[in-house]
């Protein structure tokens, strides 16, 4: 990064952008891009693209690997094979189970959930969960394999079979566990 950048003025540039009407947006974007903008490009659409290549601008612009990986995700949809992910120190992955969240920090020598550090995130994943996981599809960092063996979509994203959830109150046992939760039924 240039040690000659005004950071706040760029951070007021883009608040301003934020602010200015469809019509003042198309009119920035032919400034900073020099042609007319897509007409399907919705105000926020807009905004973001011209933020996006103010920063570009100030910082620079993506490292090599990743503007390849973009270019054959863009060609093909598939990008090749996943790309090993490297967390750096520092990150924090938030996962949502069972509608408490949970926070995990990497670190140099592990990953750290609730204050005690952990070797691998599948050992968190099976700490909250009580069953095995594989720790980065847990937290979201990988896709789920198909039964031929492509990526399947993770959870929450567009099912291929609508399918209906039906529940009932939950069955108990003698020793007041819960037997079944739900029913699925497919349409």
């Amino acid at each position: 990064m240039k040690s000659d950048i005004d950071v706040a003025a760029i951070a007021a540039e883009i608040m301003q952008i934020r602010g200015m009407s469809i019509d003042r947006l198309r009119l920035r974007w032919r400034q900073t891009f020099g042609r007319t903008p897509p007409k399907g490009l919705t105000k926020d659409l807009l905004g973001r693209m011209i933020a996006y290549r103010i920063q570009e601008e100030a910082f620079g612009g993506l490292d090599r690997a990743t503007a390849q990986l973009l270019d054959r995700l863009a060609r093909d949809g598939k990008g090749g094979a996943e790309p090993t992910r490297r967390l750096k120190a520092g990150t924090i992955l938030v996962r949502e189970y069972r509608g408490e969240r949970h926070t995990v920090t990497v670190v140099p020598d592990g990953y750290v959930w609730r204050e005690q550090t952990y070797p691998s995130l599948s050992t968190i994943a099976r700490a909250i969960t009580g069953i095995s996981w594989n720790g980065p599809r847990f937290f979201g960092l990988r896709m789920a394999k198909d039964t031929d063996g492509a990526a399947a979509p993770l959870k929450g994203t567009k099912p291929q079979r609508r399918k209906r959830v039906v529940k009932v109150p939950p069955k108990l046992d003698a020793a007041g566990r819960v037997v079944r939760r739900h029913v699925r039924a497919t349409i």
